[in-house]
């Protein structure tokens, strides 16, 4: 008697994350229906109908996974066979050390290796709803330009504000490249508020030409402009700090830099003219952010400006800030650690939409939905993998990560970000006898242990 076939999973968007979570779907003997609205209806952002579309780079970032985040995940996707990865190697052009493709061919590649799956049917269609009941399990992967009648549906579903349309970042620093010689531990007032100590947040102070100069840079610094698809409006709670400076020289004093309520321990007797203020940004306090620090700035003037503050002078930056259209849930709050929507489980989200950024982060987020997705029809569950893996700490960031995630009536703060080796629980260096590791040194022999112990742990969870 032959076994017979399980019911299918639907997949929503054929994008990166919709691609490799099909796959791994199909890769475990279950038919897939592969809903991709494109060429029938476009996007702003996209230009073909393929599936898998590079829309801006065609870069995957650094393919060093011995040293580097998003190499060591190329790595694990490689291991837990992931077609974005075969494909982008398949598709290779010269880029040093880093993966980029030839993003007409690695598209193409997806596009036809899917569509010839003998368990893949596509749809092409607009789900321009939250996709019915009787679909049993779908995966909703649609991505940063979700189309607007299933983002709100998305939304009425799960509450006002657990989706954002406007996406204002502030610059994420690693807490171990601040220096603390110069900054120091306090919340304004010495406040503690709920679950703090009262002295949460970290403080670098400038005086007047410390500020001054900062300010000048802010106005001659390179900035983007807003695509003509994004149509993002400023309003007053995110207002770019370069705006607010435009607006005129003491207008960030009386902002995110004002100084009222904090004294500089080493200087007590001494007012600051004006305070950056870093707010701990992950559970591992890894990780803080600059608090109001939304910006249009380009990266490379970020980087110059930024560490020009006192404290930040040698700041490593885990993301940059921005502000741009995107939509993405609030997932800590909304999604389980498998990816299931807590308000309705059959429903899984991947890729851009949960709250990750990146081509190769989407897609990882999608491998690991397909394999939850997958493992749930044939009747077993599937552990997450553990965070001190890439997939892991990548995960871990989006559906629990985060320090406010089940803090009631908290702001929202939770944003999208590349993985990095902040979000990775700390690991212990190895000593060598008779030799202290200094500098740059430790650095590299904390990364290189972390990746070790990652593809360790990897192969654990592969089986």
């Amino acid at each position: 008697m032959s076994q017979q076939t399980p019911a299918p999973i639907h997949v929503v968007g054929a994008g990166l994350a919709g691609s490799e979570a099909a796959w791994q779907i199909v890769s475990r003997g279950i038919p897939v229906v592969l809903h991709e609205m494109r060429p029938r209806r476009g996007t702003e952002a996209h230009k073909t109908g393929g599936f898998a579309e590079l829309v801006c780079s065609n870069s995957f970032r650094s393919d060093d996974h011995e040293n580097n985040a998003v190499g060591l995940l190329h790595e694990e996707m490689r291991r837990a066979g992931s077609l974005v990865m075969s494909s982008a190697d398949a598709n290779k052009v010269p880029a040093g050390g880093a993966l980029a493709v030839d993003r007409d061919g690695f598209s193409d590649n997806v596009t036809q290796t899917l569509r010839a799956h003998p368990l893949v049917t596509v749809v092409e269609d607009e789900v321009d709803g939250l996709p019915p009941e009787e679909w049993g399990s779908v995966i909703v992967a649609t991505g940063p330009l979700t189309s607007p009648a299933l983002a709100e549906a998305i939304r009425s579903r799960t509450g006002a504000a657990s989706l954002a349309f406007f996406d204002a970042i502030a610059p994420i620093v690693h807490f171990d490249s601040i220096d603390m010689d110069k900054a120091w531990f306090q919340s304004r007032y010495d406040k503690p508020g709920p679950g703090g100590t009262g002295a949460d947040y970290i403080n670098c102070p400038l005086d007047r030409d410390e500020y001054e100069a900062f300010v000048d840079a802010l106005i001659a610094g390179d900035k983007t402009e807003f695509k003509d698809f994004e149509k993002t409006p400023y309003f007053d709670g995110c207002l770019p700090i370069e705006v607010m400076a435009e607006r005129g020289r003491e207008t960030l004093r009386h902002g995110p830099m004002k100084p009222v309520g904090l004294t500089n321990p080493r200087n007590p007797t001494v007012k600051s003219y004006a305070i950056v203020q870093l707010r701990q940004d992950n559970a591992l306090g890894t990780l803080y952010n600059m608090v109001g620090f939304q910006t249009k700035l380009k990266y490379g003037a970020q980087g110059d400006i930024f560490r020009m503050i006192p404290g930040l002078e040698k700041a490593e930056f885990a993301r940059l800030g921005g502000l741009h259209r995107n939509t993405y849930l609030d997932s800590p709050r909304l999604l389980d650690p498998v990816l299931r929507l807590k308000a309705a489980p059959h429903l899984r989200f991947a890729g851009q939409v949960t709250g990750c950024e990146g081509y190769v982060e989407s897609a990882s987020i999608g491998l690991l939905a397909g394999r939850f997705a997958a493992a749930e029809r044939l009747g077993s569950t599937a552990a997450p993998p553990p965070p001190t893996t890439a997939l892991g700490a990548l995960l871990g960031h989006i559906t629990g990560g985060h320090i406010s995630a089940e803090t009631e009536g908290a702001p929202r703060s939770f944003q999208p970000m590349n993985v990095n080796f902040g979000l990775f629980p700390p690991v212990e260096i190895p000593k060598e006898p008779g030799r202290r590791l200094r500098g740059n040194e430790k650095t590299i022999a904390k990364r290189q242990a972390i990746c070790r112990r990652a593809l360790a742990d990897l192969a654990g969870w592969l089986g």
